[in-house]
């Protein structure tokens, strides 16, 4: 059982920034794949970033050169860091842990992007 919160989102005008973390109740971060996906309203949960267990990181192209993924592996955080941020970015943000067979899920933390 892992246990995922989310913080950081808000309201920020177009080419603002925000930084939101994800804190995990267990030692996972820098031991699996950890990931942030979002959901605007009417779309599909995507993908935006992952950093593996490595420390390779992995961003989706609408994303790319405008967010970093890093971690904490001592405070066990995941951080997302959303620079220049566009309209499109508005969704509900999410943290996942990937421990192979099993995910878990935050509960989410809302981003919306509005001048």
């Amino acid at each position: 059982q892992v246990q995922l919160v989310e913080s950081g989102g808000g309201l920020v005008q177009p080419g603002g920034s925000l930084r939101l973390s994800c804190a995990a109740s267990r030692t996972i971060v820098g031991f699996y794949t950890m990931g942030w996906y979002r959901q605007a309203p009417g779309k599909e949960r995507e993908l935006v970033a992952a950093i593996t267990s490595r420390g390779s990181t992995d961003l989706a192209d609408s994303v790319k050169g405008r967010f970093t993924i890093s971690r904490d592996n001592a405070k066990n955080t995941v951080y997302l860091q959303m620079n220049n941020l566009k309209p499109e970015d508005t969704a509900v943000y999410y943290c996942n842990a990937d421990l192979k067979p099993l995910q878990y899920w935050g509960k989410g933390t809302l981003v919306t992007v509005s001048s």
